[in-house]
């Protein structure tokens, strides 16, 4: 049987994400076919500055384009053709030459500069399948997603509606259908019944009607945010519902930082991605960890596999 096919969107060039997927590709290799988005030149230019061979058995679907990599830049033609990278690797999973994508970190204001709409991966692929995509990050022992992710904090309390949070838990139910989920709440002491805020109720009247369509009490809150994370609670809970990204990834990323994965849920095709960013500081350093990367395609398998 032959062994599921990855796509490898390659990120930006600029930092980390290529020399981590290089560097791991034959250990890779042994579990998966990685298909790395990319073409030649771009990857013997990458290989050249790490003072690398690179393997003979790699497999590049070609991406045209071509830039002058300079690690540690933020520039609009490495965001550019990260972009090119990501669409190039869904693709492939469109026409079924590929089983799954991982995706190597992009850098936000590297697409900004290349007048790309997109906020990030997640947001392309909301756009691009016109689906509510979930962005959900963490490793086996504790994952959370995200009800709101890249929006500033002060609009993260009128996001919180309840047809939207309903759907949101109704989505998050078709991809973890078993496991109870905690939910967060928004304020300080969970609101305290309304005396500090009213968006528990909120959330409340939307866990009970998820629950109620689902047939189990699966999504459970809302939790007292301060003490959702501690070791306690978390002997009870895997799965967690974050009302905003710092309150959800502050934690995981304390606890699990160079574990976790980026997983995008409610999707016809499967992502897993990197849980960093593109590590400008120590690109071409050969500093960079892979354990992230590791995950991810696990991650990714395991869903091939379910």
């Amino acid at each position: 049987m032959s062994k599921p096919k990855i796509a490898i969107s390659v990120g930006d060039l600029n930092g980390v994400g290529l020399e981590i997927a290089l560097k791991m590709h034959d250990k890779v290799s042994t579990i998966c076919q990685p298909i790395y988005c990319i073409n030649k030149t771009l990857l013997q230019q990458a290989a050249k500055l790490l003072d690398m061979k690179l393997p003979n058995d790699i497999n590049i679907h070609e991406v045209k384009g071509t830039f002058q990599i300079e690690p540690g830049k933020i520039n609009k033609e490495s965001g550019e053709y990260s972009y090119h990278s990501f669409i190039s690797a869904i693709k492939l999973c469109e026409i079924n030459e590929a089983d799954a994508v991982v995706t190597m970190p992009i850098h936000k204001e590297a697409w900004m500069m290349a007048g790309l709409e997109y906020k990030g991966h997640t947001d392309l692929l909301r756009k691009h399948f016109n689906q509510e995509a979930i962005m959900m990050l963490g490793c086996p022992e504790m994952f959370v997603a995200l009800y709101t992710e890249h929006i500033p904090l002060k609009d993260v309390a009128s996001s919180i509606k309840y047809k939207k949070l309903k759907e949101f838990f109704l989505n998050l139910h078709k991809d973890i259908p078993k496991a109870e989920i905690a939910v967060l709440g928004l304020n300080p002491h969970a609101g305290d019944n309304g005396v500090l805020g009213d968006e528990e109720l909120i959330i409340t009247k939307a866990i009970k009607s998820a629950n109620k369509k689902i047939g189990f009490k699966q999504f459970i809150g809302p939790i007292v945010p301060d003490i959702a994370f501690t070791p306690n609670f978390r002997k009870n809970y895997n799965y967690f519902v974050a009302m905003y990204h710092d309150q959800g990834l502050a934690p995981l990323k304390a606890l699990h930082f160079d574990e976790s994965v980026n997983i995008s849920l409610n999707l016809p095709i499967i992502r897993t991605s990197v849980d960093h960013g593109t590590a400008f500081d120590i690109a071409y350093q050969g500093k960079a960890k892979s354990l992230s990367y590791i995950n991810a395609i696990k991650s990714a398998l395991d869903f091939i596999n379910s």
